[in-house]
């Protein structure tokens, strides 16, 4: 495999339209790239996020309506940086799979999951087919 570094993305570069081999070189560094900035942007936000909303956020508000809209919007942000936490901890596994030759295949059945799939959803881990059938499986042992 070449080094991140020796790899160069052509500007106008679209996975989909790659007919080189699955996961090759230039492709790799693509979904590379794409998670790395999905990431720096997610810790950029929940950096903003500290700095400005939840330190500048005064729940001590006399007006009692006042109060419980600062306490909501507080909560619903805190909600908000938890799913990007996880989303981060998602990514870097990712990155993780792209290091050890795994990423891009389905940890299910082992077959390639669809570049539209990863270009659309960059830390997908099952191919659509599984991931459906995970879906039903959990509806169908939520209603027992």
């Amino acid at each position: 495999m070449a080094s991140p570094a020796s790899v160069l993305i052509p500007p106008d570069y679209d996975p989909k339209d790659d007919k080189g081999d699955f996961m090759n070189p230039t492709m790799i560094e693509y979904f590379r790239v794409k998670l790395i900035r999905w990431r720096e942007e997610l810790l950029r936000e929940s950096s903003d996020t500290i700095a400005h909303t939840l330190q500048e956020t005064e729940l001590q508000q006399p007006d009692l309506a006042d109060r419980a809209t600062a306490e909501t919007d507080h909560a619903l942000e805190l909600r908000t940086r938890d799913r990007e936490r996880k989303l981060i901890t998602k990514i870097n596994e990712a990155l993780l799979r792209i290091d050890d030759g795994s990423y891009g295949y389905c940890e299910e059945t082992g077959e390639p999951i669809t570049v539209a799939r990863l270009d659309a959803r960059p830390v997908a881990t099952l191919s659509i087919e599984a991931q459906e059938r995970h879906e039903r499986m959990e509806r169908t042992h939520r209603e027992e």
